[in-house]
């Protein structure tokens, strides 16, 4: 059996948890069938990996020459990568579809080669109206070809209960149609590292205890709310912002005002603005004394479960994924957050950076919680979110569409 995954992101080009994903999950599904990647790239096709079952193709596009408005131009891209990976030929026995970006891709693969249609829901577009900033009018594309590989899919993979839950409200899908399988980490490869090698290169002091957060600079990550939670804490330790490829120009220079603002009453925060590479990113969680995620709307908030995973304590708002990850009172603090209807916008934004401040405090202030809670975080990690358990459940689903397929329930 092969399965053909078609994604945006793919080493070494990962961003955000979505690429998290599709990058162990491929490695781990090639110890027990073939996998072709086909990704995103920057200059034309180019094989990333050929592993004894894995094999990674990137396809490039030219988007200079496009006159349509600039906010259009990562849509149309995706688009013709979409056509791109299908006019090369599709030899699998079933496509799984990680992204708005990818979704057309699939469409026309199920429909012109006959085959199985997986697709793992990392967020829904209807729930990130902010993206309409990003992309202008193409916001209804999006939401459009979403809705559509949805419905034409022959199983979801939603990964949290709560991202079933909110794919059952907004689409009505058959309910033996989604499956929950959660995000993952590798634990030999995410665990604590005495390495401090790192943290002064990013402007660290190693010798100063500080809170840590790590993210893209968008709407959904909170991550303007948190730099105004700054102004509420205390003034011991360090606070680190690492934190890059903001979304648009816009809030862009909202972030840099922030920290500025943040800068000027609390002295000790540090913002990285680069994506760090994965080794650093292992050495920033494992010496954090807390790790805090401020999102406003996370199907599962991959980077929780890297920081537990790394025995850091975790302060995060209470949304989607992250209650299925993070055990409040156990492996860290959840901090409620109200939304207004309709929006992703705190009903009290104000509130929501004071209490986001309150649990970072409360944390830092007691050591000895923070252990046992880093502890517990690490054997929550081991017990329940190992790839090797993730593809188990991905490869059974293929096998079960595949053999229907074979079978003409297709």
């Amino acid at each position: 059996m092969k399965t053909l995954i078609l994604t945006n992101e793919f080493p070494p080009n990962i961003y955000g948890g979505a690429g998290v994903h599709v990058d162990y999950l491929t490695r781990e599904l090639s110890k027990v069938m073939n996998v072709e990647v086909r990704c995103f790239g920057s200059s034309g096709r180019d094989v990333l990996v050929d592993l004894p079952a894995l094999k990674a193709t990137s396809f490039g596009v030219e988007p200079g020459g496009y006159a349509a408005p600039k906010k259009l131009h990562s849509i149309f891209a995706a688009l013709q990568r979409c056509l791109d990976w299908n006019s090369a030929g599709i030899d699998a026995d079933v496509v799984h579809l990680h992204t708005w970006y990818t979704h057309l891709g699939g469409i026309l693969a199920k429909l012109n080669y006959g085959i199985p249609l997986v697709l793992t829901v990392h967020s829904l577009e209807p729930l990130r109206p902010w993206k309409r900033e990003q992309l202008g009018q193409g916001f209804d594309f999006t939401c459009w070809v979403e809705r559509t590989a949805l419905e034409l899919a022959d199983a979801v993979i939603a990964v949290s209960e709560d991202t079933r839950a909110d794919i059952q409200r907004l689409f009505h899908l058959p309910e033996e149609k989604v499956h929950v399988i959660h995000n993952g980490i590798d634990l030999n490869e995410f665990r604590v590292t005495e390495s401090t090698g790192s943290l002064a290169r990013l402007g660290v002091d190693p010798s100063k205890p500080y809170v840590l957060f790590v993210g893209r600079i968008t709407r959904q990550k909170g991550i303007v709310h948190l730099a105004k939670a700054i102004a509420h804490m205390d003034k011991g330790f360090q606070v680190v912002l690492c934190a890059g490829a903001p979304d648009t120009p816009e809030i862009a220079a909202e972030m840099a005002q922030s920290v500025a603002d943040a800068q000027a009453v609390h002295g000790s925060v540090v913002w990285v603005r680069e994506m760090v590479g994965k080794a650093d990113l292992i050495e920033l969680y494992s010496h954090a004394s807390v790790f805090c995620c401020p999102s406003v709307y996370e199907p599962f908030g991959i980077i929780n479960l890297e920081a537990m995973a790394c025995e850091t304590a975790v302060v995060a708002s209470a949304v989607g994924g992250i209650k299925e990850v993070v055990v409040h009172g156990e492996t860290g603090l959840l901090v409620p957050l109200e939304l207004r209807e309709g929006t992703f916008e705190p009903v009290l934004a104000s509130k929501f950076a004071e209490d986001l401040a309150s649990g970072v405090n409360s944390l830092m202030a007691d050591p000895e919680l923070r252990r046992r809670m880093a502890l517990a975080g690490r054997k929550r990690a081991e017990d329940f979110f190992s790839w090797e358990a993730i593809a188990s459940k991905t490869h059974r689903l293929y096998s079960d569409l595949v053999e229907k397929c074979r079978a003409g329930n297709h």
